[in-house]
């Protein structure tokens, strides 16, 4: 059965927003051969709500991503977004999403004005109409000074935004970007996020973006963190770093840190997790404990650190392990895609 596109109810006044989601992924499962690139991830995404989505690299986040922008489907569970199933009716969902991707879909040979030009034919606006949406969407981007230029001639950060304005020319109501600032530099990459910002808070576009940059991550609303396909914390970033308990402590052991593991669980009645050659402590008032365990144990410690938890330490706290790991960069979801279409 087809899904039809619903109307979101009024906004709650006291908090400026619907109640009904506007991206709604329910026990979402995919599977390339004999591995299980989703395992029954759900969540929601409010409206004008800037939705991260989490996770090193082979994490399913890829795999989502393309479920949602209709270029894949699930093998199970289902995914609605303004009341239309990905799966059942991406012919109409495509039309009210806009969609950027990682790899750059601009035209370096056109000009900028040329490219949104092309794209708005692809969405049926013709003539005066989507002239005035060109000029409407090189001034929100910041380009209406470049529109007769060559994209060729921009810089990653500028032809980022064409690729912002492409998604945006249509009016879409969500909107949908694939770790979007690869390869830009930090000027370019704050400049993106500010737009991100402005449509969340100026024309109440619903985003969700991919990463897998933390200080990213925390300028996102909220955010789904996955591991191994699997969905591990969801939660504003606030919130999620509020369920460490006080302070993270890092010792780097000077020979055996398993050892060194064992003996301050003795010693202290703590949890430890050993990452590599660290132990890893969860401690209220950590730089007091780390005066006891280092004269307790002297000639075992190397090093110490102490620090606010961070979104990575919530990654640990809820899968033992660290963000990035020795061979994380191969484990990716697109060599295994591109096996698949040899």
């Amino acid at each position: 059965m087809v899904s039809k596109a619903v109307t979101l109810a009024d906004p709650d006044p006291e908090v400026g927003r619907t109640s009904i989601p506007v991206i709604s992924v329910e026990n979402l499962v995919h599977r390339y051969e004999n591995r299980t690139a989703l395992n029954g991830v759900s969540f929601e995404v409010r409206p004008a709500e800037l939705f991260g989505l989490l996770g090193p690299n082979g994490s399913g986040k890829t795999t989502l991503f393309r479920i949602l922008s209709t270029l894949m489907l699930p093998t199970a569970g289902r995914a609605v977004i303004l009341g239309y199933d990905a799966a059942q009716d991406a012919a109409g969902l495509r039309r009210q999403i806009g969609v950027v991707f990682q790899a750059q879909s601009v035209d370096p040979k056109l000009t900028a004005y040329e490219n949104l030009w092309h794209q708005g034919h692809l969405y049926g606006l013709h003539g005066a109409a989507l002239r005035k949406r060109i000029a409407e969407i090189l001034a929100r981007v910041g380009l209406a000074d470049r529109a007769k230029e060559r994209v060729e001639t921009f810089s990653g950060g500028m032809q980022r935004r064409i690729e912002l304005a492409k998604g945006l020319l249509h009016h879409p109501g969500v909107l949908l970007l694939d770790e979007p600032t690869t390869g830009l530099d930090p000027g370019a990459r704050r400049d993106l996020w500010q737009y991100l910002r402005i449509l969340r808070d100026e024309e109440h576009v619903s985003v969700l973006v991919t990463t897998h940059l933390m200080e990213e991550a925390e300028r996102c609303d909220r955010l789904a963190i996955l591991n191994e396909g699997n969905l591990v914390a969801l939660g504003t970033p606030a919130e999620l770093k509020s369920e460490i308990g006080g302070d993270v402590v890092l010792l780097d052991a000077a020979q055996d840190a398993a050892l060194l593991a064992e003996h301050i669980r003795a010693r202290f009645h703590v949890e430890t997790a050993v990452l590599g050659h660290q132990v890893r402590i969860e401690r209220e008032s950590g730089h007091r404990f780390v005066t006891d365990v280092v004269e307790a144990f002297p000639g075992e410690i190397q090093a110490v650190s102490v620090s606010k938890p961070a979104l990575e330490d919530v990654f640990i706290h809820r899968t033992g392990h660290k963000f990035w790991s020795e061979g994380s960069e191969e484990d990716s979801e697109e060599p295994i895609l591109k096996k698949k279409r040899r």
